[in-house]
């Protein structure tokens, strides 16, 4: 009786830890993704009103002949024409795929909260940009789906998520030890996913 005592001390204190463990690594997180989702949930009556940007200007002679050569579907701009682009619009195109077409190449660069684009006429040299920000509102949406928000932000909502499902397994084992003190534990937990299930089968169509 004693051993199966110390065991259960030993195990609930290791529970306990990894419990709060997961909450402080996921706590902001988690605040945001509640936050975005309740302005994902509404975002039909948020207003934004996009900001639209507009910039212009023209590739150096030697940079324009680097476009004029034949390109595979998808080939990034050549290093110095880039380069050039990011110093005059402010907008880097580098290592970007390319959409070449017999008189253009466009470059999509999207980005969470907004929209922005490279064209650049290959037999004038001619570069036009364009940048729209849709706002901060929208901008934490498309993280929240981590829509264009590149690779690190998608290791961070795996990870996010991981510990997510750590704080809520331990929380679950913790319920469990701590169940037949609290009658109504298990009632709330079923009451938890009926009521959604419920909603689910009832009225989403």
């Amino acid at each position: 009786m004693k051993r199966k005592r110390k065991w259960r001390s030993w195990w609930l204190k290791q529970l306990h830890n990894w419990h709060w463990i997961s909450a402080a690594l996921s706590l902001t997180a988690m605040l945001l993704f509640a936050i975005t989702g309740i302005t994902l949930n509404h975002a039909a009556s948020i207003g934004a009103k996009p900001v639209v940007v507009e910039k212009s200007g023209m590739l150096l002679p030697s940079l324009r002949r680097m476009l004029t050569a034949p390109h595979t579907p998808d080939t990034p701009l050549p290093a110095p024409v880039a380069k050039s682009v990011a110093a005059t619009v402010g907008l880097d195109p580098a290592g970007k795929s390319v959409e070449w077409s017999d008189t253009d190449a466009y470059v999509a660069l999207p980005r969470p909260g907004g929209d922005a684009w490279v064209s650049i006429e290959r037999a004038t040299g001619r570069i036009t940009a364009e940048t729209t920000d849709r706002g901060w509102i929208s901008y934490l949406n498309d993280l929240h789906k981590g829509r264009n928000a590149g690779e690190a932000w998608a290791w961070f909502i795996d990870i996010f998520a991981g510990a997510c499902i750590l704080f809520t397994l331990t929380g679950l084992l913790l319920l469990q030890l701590h169940a037949r003190h609290r009658p109504t534990t298990w009632p709330i937990v079923a009451a938890g996913l009926a009521i959604p299930v419920l909603l689910a089968i009832l009225f989403v169509h």
